[in-house]
């Protein structure tokens, strides 16, 4: 009997790779980048089960084009690359990478809060230029963290994550979104509020929400013109949720601090005048990027598939109604 036939879309950690390769014949795409539109429908096209990244469209035009698909596993928590309800139409099984990546990513919003606030990036490279020729009373010196505000825009997994770890810096916890979250006012007497007023109350702004079309440019030039002029965003969550010509003018007049940004608008292209601002942090989408976490992430997509393959429910499925 013939093995199952697995696309993945790009080098993953080995562990899923080698979980994988026990049941499948495995082809992957070895190339430093994301396989462009048709190289996808190209190498999938014969394949049973496809482990993609957030770069792959999976569309209708896809499903098309990969006639004994079984199913598809998304190499990241969010899913907004793939048409959940086109899936489900044609029941195929459809699967994410939730709560392993949870704290790498709050670790990385805080490691931007702390680079922007501490001004760490701009002193780093002033030091390494030479130019440093000794401790002085006005030399970059940044925004305290310790008792002031910070506003959680999505207090799912990862905006609860962040909160939790601000214990030790004596901080007061604003969050907005659909319901309570009881963890954070139990803990941290978080209280929660609504959008406009935890964007003019809060000195560091950190963003968690999904991207979906209510989410799109939730932070435009209107609402930076709310926030403090002291405050800072941090962004882990989509690019798009920014509107990144907006932010760029916001940094530029001063109507905001400093941002510290992991996701971009039009990833992974950069609006370039935000590469030569010192009140920016800038990082490659590397939220997730800790050993454990990856591996675990790859582990979670190739068990996922391994089922889906067996016409089994996958352990993190996003599109359950296939089954029902």
């Amino acid at each position: 009997m013939s093995r199952p036939k697995v696309l993945i879309t790009r080098k993953i950690p080995t562990p899923g790779i080698e979980l994988l390769k026990t049941e499948c014949d495995v082809e992957i795409n070895t190339k430093e980048r994301a396989l462009t539109r048709s190289e996808l429908l190209s190498m999938a096209a014969d394949k049973d089960a496809v482990l993609c990244l957030l770069t792959d469209k999976i569309d209708a035009e896809f499903f098309d084009a990969v006639p004994n698909l079984k199913g598809v596993a998304n190499y990241a928590v969010g899913f907004d690359n793939m048409n959940v309800s086109e899936a489900s139409l044609r029941g195929i099984p459809m699967s994410n990478t939730p709560e392993v990546l949870t704290e790498a990513t709050a670790e990385m919003a805080w490691a931007l809060l702390f680079s922007v606030a501490r001004r760490i990036v701009e002193s780093d490279l002033f030091l390494r230029s030479g130019q440093w020729k000794g401790w002085g009373p006005l030399q970059y010196v940044g925004t305290g963290v310790s008792g002031k505000t910070l506003g959680i825009v999505g207090p799912g997994r990862i905006g609860t994550s962040m909160a939790l770890m601000s214990r030790g810096f004596n901080m007061k916890i604003l969050y907005s979104g659909n319901r309570k979250n009881n963890l954070l006012e139990k803990e941290l007497g978080a209280e929660l509020v609504s959008f406009s007023k935890l964007v003019k109350e809060s000195d560091f702004i950190s963003l968690h929400v999904p991207f979906w079309a209510e989410t799109k440019h939730m932070f435009s030039a209107s609402v930076f013109k709310e926030m403090k002029k002291s405050s800072i965003i941090i962004n882990t969550a989509r690019g798009a949720v920014i509107k990144e010509d907006d932010l760029l003018d916001a940094l530029v007049t001063g109507e905001i601090a400093g941002a510290g940004l992991d996701v971009y608008e039009f990833e992974p292209e950069v609006t370039e005048n935000l590469k030569i601002l010192n009140n920016v942090v800038l990082t490659p989408h590397t939220g997730s990027g800790t050993i454990k976490s990856r591996d675990d992430m790859s582990v979670m997509a190739a068990v996922n598939i391994l089922a889906m393959l067996k016409n089994e429910k996958p352990p993190q499925c996003i599109n359950p109604e296939v089954f029902e």
